[in-house]
């Protein structure tokens, strides 16, 4: 039964049941048809999860003696919900006797171990924990307190005097509340969570019990666990802050952006902007100044400004109607709040000021060191996309999930990861890439991200079409796009129809994906993207051509040039200079070809560098240029090859054919004839003895092309090592 639910759906519940397969067999036969559907929140606590699981571990362990069972209590109680760690001290301090655990090990229920008690499993600890009576988890609660000594034990201490309270207590509410602050700022918010769920139980105020429920889902949601997060939103308040939030990552993108805007402007109009600073424009900070916590919790009930346009920022992208940036630009000036780099990047962008928007995209993607905050660092790495600069997206996107994974904000991985696959598409780790996103979209379903899981799904789409996976790619686009056009989502929507246009490119149904290419042109906000439909020109430009039709394409590659001259990326003015020489008429090409090349050799796209290689080829034997066509053949199928893309190189092969060239280069004792005339100046350099990095210094490229360079030698000769190198240039070129 479980297989029939959607994927979200069974990822989440695997995960709230432990893995457990009786807990999740019971589980899904519980479902209502909005929670099987993904619509509804599961529950989220174990009498609503399995109750006959529960009931039946709970008579196995009742039917224990008294003192083991009031061993195993504590044990649990220290360990669940919130771990800490203090059982032993608590049994010193109770001089209790440990011996009665014997029967528990000789039922199969725990064992003793050197960090305390083992359980059989999570649901034997918490039956064990939930057979006692409300009074003695009281006590054993207040016994585990007295034990927590210092300021780092702070929180917990706190949180088991308030699972040992009696009733309410405005006094413990406090205490629970700063705990609760300090566990937050120590990127903890599960405890947090935790801790403010307890302070709102104990709380009399009921306008405050909401506000603390509030903040419990924002913290709920900060640590991945979306479903306890839209649960207790429907016992709090939620603001347009949080309700924004939650739309971004799991509703309309729309509605998303419209509430954070709107949550934005009430921020500055209270004058809650960075550091409780003046509005005034002499002294505003930004997001991209400050270091702002990316905290839900924060955003629930105080996060800036300027933190509320990033998200903002984020709602536009999902959606693909850049121009909102352009209206939280304006929202912005006119409240006197700066605005996020890459918001008025992308405003720029979207009305044609590429200069300014190149200008403000590269202050925001230039913020990227370590230890940032994770929305900063995920801005970052956008803007750093846009401005065609791979290494210093991927660097940032990693560091935002590293600075995610250390501040306990788990929600924000899967994020980072999202956008992190665009740097891997065509840099030449299609494989680990799509180990990446698979893994980020596992992450995504299991915190309640079902948005960013469908951009996910749409990479995955990606990069099965680049390594010629035809029927994973099109069932992964159809399930994204399905998902993408009834929420709004243009961003996912535009990958997964690229995704199947470059299919169709590659397997050389060239109008198909010409149609494809077209259509997302002309898609609007919620359907298409204006940012994949720029990264999307080349291709549009190649299957325009090779369908015979250049009239649009040669408008299209304007525009795209327009932009690639003014951001300066070396990638893609070499993908303009590839456009240019499609374009062109017979031998005019041929220096186009050339020029792309030589960009291609400063950039970073691998893949692309070898399908310009594998054009120019082409090119190359219908003018009859056999020699060098051969040689250009060759690298591209050895890149190919190497990338894991067996389509893109049976299409090489097929161009040797034709060319009367063996599919594999020729096997000759002289280096000279095996090697390209790049990889011999390369090989002879390694047998003098210079290093890589020497190498490019000479070249004038990077180490990375010589790298390159070095593995096609490699694979030529049929050697795997320099020594090898050495030793053959030198049996070839003595006398």
């Amino acid at each position: 039964m479980i297989q029939a639910l959607p994927e979200g759906v069974r990822v989440r519940l695997l995960h709230s049941v432990h893995g457990d397969p009786r807990a999740a067999a019971e589980l899904v036969a519980l479902l209502s048809d909005r929670q099987s559907a993904g619509l509804d929140p599961l529950p989220t606590e174990p009498a609503s999860l399995a109750p006959q699981l529960l009931r039946a571990l709970r008579a196995e362990i009742r039917a224990l003696p008294d003192d083991t069972r009031l061993l195993l209590l504590l044990a649990a109680a220290d360990q669940y919900p919130v771990a800490t760690h203090a059982f032993s001290r608590a049994v010193t301090a109770a001089r209790l006797d440990t011996r009665p655990l014997e029967r528990a090990e000789t039922a199969g229920v725990a064992h003793s171990g050197t960090g305390g008690v083992v359980f059989r499993d999570t649901w034997t600890r918490i039956a064990a924990y939930e057979s006692g009576s409300p009074a003695d988890r009281r006590d054993v609660h207040r016994l585990l307190a007295r034990v927590l000594h210092g300021d780092a034990e702070a929180p917990r201490r706190s949180w088991h005097r308030g699972a040992g309270a009696l009733g309410p207590s405005a006094r413990l509410v406090a205490e629970l509340r700063g705990s609760a602050d300090k566990a937050r700022r120590t990127g903890q918010p599960a405890l947090a969570r935790a801790l403010l769920e307890r302070a709102a139980a104990l709380c009399p105020d009921p306008a405050e019990r909401s506000r603390l429920v509030t903040r419990a889902a924002a913290d709920a949601w900060q640590a991945g666990d979306g479903d306890r997060a839209r649960r207790l939103v429907a016992d709090g308040t939620a603001d347009d802050a949080l309700s924004g939030l939650f739309a971004l990552r799991a509703g309309n993108a729309t509605e998303a952006f419209d509430a954070l805007l709107g949550a934005a402007a009430q921020r500055a109009r209270a004058g809650e902007e960075v550091g409780e600073v003046s509005c005034a424009p002499a002294t505003r900070r930004t997001l991209d100044d400050a270091e702002v916590s990316p905290d839900p919790g924060t955003e629930a009930s105080g996060t800036p400004a300027s933190h509320l346009l990033a998200r903002a920022t984020e709602a536009a992208v999902y959606t693909g109607d850049l121009r909102r940036c352009r209206e939280a630009a304006r929202v912005a000036e006119r409240l006197g709040v700066a605005s996020p780099g890459t918001l008025g990047g992308l405003a720029a962008a979207v009305e044609g000021r590429y200069e300014d928007a190149r200008d403000l995209l590269e202050a925001a993607a230039g913020r990227c060191g370590p230890g940032g905050d994770p929305t900063l660092l995920v801005h970052a790495g956008i803007a750093a996309l846009m401005l065609g600069d791979h290494t210093r997206a991927a660097t940032a996107t990693l560091r935002a999930a590293a600075s995610a994974r250390a501040r306990g904000a788990t929600g924000v991985l899967a994020q980072a990861m999202e956008f992190r696959v665009y740097a891997d598409f065509w840099t030449g780790r299609p494989q680990a890439g799509r180990a990446a996103a698979t893994e980020a979209l596992h992450q995504a379903y299991a915190t309640g991200q079902d948005n960013g899981a469908c951009h996910l799904q749409a990479a995955l789409a990606m990069f099965a079409a680049i390594t010629g996976d035809a029927d994973d790619c099109r069932e992964r686009a159809v399930a994204a796009r399905s998902y993408a056009l009834a929420r709004g989502l243009g961003l996912p929507a535009a990958l997964a129809q690229w995704a199947l246009a470059f299919l169709d490119l590659t397997d050389g149904r060239f109008a198909g994906a010409a149609a494809r290419l077209r259509a997302l042109a002309g898609f609007g906000p919620g359907h298409g993207h204006r940012a994949i439909r720029h990264l999307a020109t080349p291709h549009y430009v190649e299957a325009a051509v090779r369908a015979g039709d250049t009239r649009i394409a040669r408008a299209a590659h304007a525009d795209y040039h327009r932009w690639a001259t003014a951001v300066r990326s070396p990638d893609d003015l070499a993908l303009s200079a590839r456009c240019r020489a499609l374009l062109a008429p017979g031998e005019e090409a041929v220096e186009h070809y050339r020029t792309a090349l030589a960009l291609h050799a400063r950039g970073t796209r691998d893949f692309e560098r070898a399908r310009t290689e594998h054009l120019f080829g082409s090119a190359l034997r219908r003018l009859r240029h056999r020699t060098e066509a051969r040689d250009r053949l060759h690298s591209a199928l050895e890149a190919f090859d190497q990338f894991g893309a067996p389509h893109c190189a049976a299409r090489a092969r097929a161009e040797l054919r034709a060319l009367g060239a063996p599919a594999a280069p020729t096997h000759s004792a002289d280096p000279a004839a095996r090697l390209t005339a790049q990889q011999l100046l390369v090989a002879r350099m390694v047998a003098e003895g210079a290093t890589n990095r020497e190498i490019a210094a000479r070249l004038a490229l990077s180490p990375r092309t010589i790298d390159h360079h070095l593995r096609g030698v490699f694979t030529r000769l049929g050697i795997r090592s320099r020594i090898e190198l050495v030793r053959l240039v030198a049996a070839s070129e003595a006398p």
